[in-house]
């Protein structure tokens, strides 16, 4: 099976993570981070936000980068 593409790191900030890939937010959120919009989101990590919200990091990054894939048409 192959492995997701990494579109997106833990060590990426949030606001960055939503302007680079719009569409990001819709898993963002499906995930537990609710606060993509909310200015502290703007300057945190996502490890750091996925620690905040008690979510298991490698689950946000699986899925996120996995979402970016099928929907920003991305190729890895």
């Amino acid at each position: 099976m192959a492995e997701t593409p990494q579109f997106v790191t833990k060590d990426m900030i949030m606001g960055d993570i939503i302007r680079k890939y719009p569409s990001s937010m819709y898993a963002l959120m499906a995930c537990g981070l609710g606060c993509v919009g909310c200015p502290s989101a703007q300057g945190e990590t996502l490890e750091q936000a996925a620690m905040v919200h008690g979510l298991n990091l490698d689950d946000v990054l699986i899925n996120v980068n996995q979402w970016i894939l099928e929907k920003e048409d991305l190729k890895a």
